[in-house]
This record gives C-alpha cells, structure tokens and sequence, in this order.
C-alpha cells in the first residue's frame, strides 16, 4: 500500500470503530448489554428483525434473542419479533429462521407494494428501462424497512439494523433502507468478526460461512457480494483490520468509502 493509502486507511477505521483487539465473546456480552439498556431508557417492549438467511442477520438476531431472554428474566417486558420479507418467494427461504429463536416470525411479502410503486414511478414518466433491476433493488430495500417499522409501531418496538464496518465501508447498503434503523448492533465489527460472533452464539458452521449475497437485483439473483465489490472480503476484512492489502485493493475499496459518503451523513440542512 502506498503512504497516502495507509493514512487514508488508519482514518477510516477510527471512524468506523473498529478495535484493533478482538474477542468473540466480550463482544457478545457488550453488544447484548447495549440492546437491553436501549430497549429499556427507550421504553419500548419489543425488538424487530428483519432476517434475510445470512450471517449478518443471523448474528444481530441471536443477540437480540439472548437480550430479549434476559430482559425477562430480570421482569421486563421483551419480545424478540423476526420478519421475513420475501419479494414473491425468497431464494433461501430455510436459512432465514434457521438457528434463530424468535418469540414471533411475522411474513411481509414486500412484492405487492414493491411492484405497485415501480408501476406508479413508471407512470409517473420515468423511463422503464433505464437502471429498471437496481432501482427496483433499492425499493425492495425500502419497502422492507417501512413493513419493519410499521411492526415496530404496533409493538413498541425499535428496529435492529444488520449495518457492520465493512458494509458501511463500501456503502453497500441502501439509503433509508437497510440502512435505516434505530440500532446497529453489529457497528465496528468486519464481516471476518461478526462471523466469530454467529460462531461463538452457536450458528451452524454452514450458515457461518454461507457465501454473502444482498439479492436485491431481479436479473442477478443471489449475486454474491464480493462480485458487486470487486475486492474479496478478507481484503475488506485486512483493510479493516490495519493490515497491508494490494495497492490496486486499496484503491478500490477508498473508491468506493469516498463515492459513498452521502450514505453515512445525516441529511444536509440548508446554512
């Protein structure tokens, strides 16, 4: 990596907090302890999911579940509430409750009120082809989070976010939706340790390490993620992590945190 790389890079992962220690189960103990008292000093009673079949949702809904758990155990009203949200029929419809232990799975099928609005922007005067598979991707994204948070609303619940350092490094998430919710649970960890964490909560080793992919474009689905990056997830991970990657890796992955900023900024206000 050049010089001006690796002053670029020690910024980024101050700035996305990730520690240069690690351990599985700290993390786990930390991360449970931060839903609990926010679930409590926001005083609502519920914790609500989107789960998707891969590991990042997978790992923030074992630790709600265990957060959920406690927080009974201690008195206190929590219900950990998963929701599938399939666009017609989803892929790997299995894996999405598999390992996970919710005191209730809803299902959203978001087809209907995805579709229904593409048609209206269609008709609205857009062109129908232009960019046609990754603008309905990203209103998949939406619809999803809007049925999570009208769950949310007619549970007292907040919504849990599966945004981790290196997707919000390569701003692969869509704006206002899987990037929307109240709590990231999984913030500062790379996809390498927030495989540690599903581990060490006990997620089977085949869902672990189960090949990432957002499916969110119609004519590619399941494309894996590292096909959309460019770079592979160890790099992302090393990256992350402080560690010398190829100069022409680097390059890609500041390339892609610099075109995405607007995703992790708060809306601009005027002056």
């Amino acid at each position: 990596m050049e010089k001006w790389q690796v002053m670029e890079q020690s910024a980024i992962i101050e700035t996305l907090g990730v520690r240069p220690d690690f351990d599985a189960m700290h993390e786990i103990k930390k991360r449970i302890a931060f839903l609990k008292s926010y679930l409590v000093e926001s005083r609502q009673t519920a914790y609500v999911l989107g789960i998707s079949g891969g590991v990042d949702s997978l790992t923030a809904g074992l630790l709600a579940q265990r957060a959920a758990r406690e927080l009974r155990k201690e008195g206190r009203d929590a219900t950990f509430i998963a929701v599938r949200l399939p666009y017609g029929v989803q892929a790997d419809e299995h894996d999405a409750t598999a390992a996970i232990g919710p005191d209730r799975v809803l299902t959203v099928d978001i087809k209907p009120a995805a579709d229904s609005l593409m048609a209206a922007v269609v008709a609205g005067g857009i062109d129908p082809l232009l960019r046609h598979h990754f603008i309905l991707g990203n209103v998949k994204a939406r619809q999803r989070m809007v049925a999570q948070y009208a769950i949310a609303g007619t549970a007292s619940g907040i919504v849990i976010g599966t945004d981790h350092a290196a997707e919000a490094l390569m701003g692969f998430y869509t704006k206002f939706g899987d990037g929307a919710a109240d709590v990231l649970p999984l913030a500062g960890l790379n996809k390498r340790r927030v495989r540690a964490v599903a581990a060490a909560l006990g997620a089977p080793d085949h869902l672990v390490w189960k090949v990432p992919t957002a499916d969110l474009e119609s004519d590619a689905p399941l494309r894996p993620d590292e096909d959309v990056y460019g770079v592979t997830y160890d790099q992302i991970d090393d990256f992350l992590e402080g560690r010398p990657i190829a100069p022409e890796a680097a390059e890609r992955i500041l390339s892609a945190y610099r075109s995405s900023a607007h995703k992790r900024a708060l809306p601009v206000p005027a002056g």
